[in-house]
């Protein structure tokens, strides 16, 4: 599909005024990452309700001893995160792009 400059023009504007900002994800990841809230902030629903579920099963069970490998699981994925959260972003400007 060609597009006039003008069209261009305001796919991108409209991509750069849908964009997330890549600090307000870290802040959100620092101040509420277990319960996935940079998650929700990037438009991944999804994973961040199982972000929270990981924290409310790890710490339900944590009184029977098998809540630590829902936390430790946790806590791995929001170390994951720590590096994924730049592609996120890039992927859902390209995916408001097309």
């Amino acid at each position: 599909m060609n597009l006039s400059t003008a069209e261009q023009l305001l796919v991108e504007q409209r991509v750069t005024n849908e964009a997330k900002s890549t600090a307000v994800a870290y802040l959100l990841w620092i101040l509420f990452g277990g319960f996935g809230a940079h998650r929700f902030y990037i438009g991944r629903t999804g994973s961040g309700i199982a972000m929270i579920a990981l924290l409310v099963i790890g710490f339900g069970t944590a009184s029977v001893g098998i809540g630590a490998l829902f936390i430790v699981a946790l806590g791995v994925w929001l170390l994951a995160d720590l590096f994924l959260i730049p592609g996120m972003i890039h992927h859902r400007a390209g995916r408001a792009a097309r």
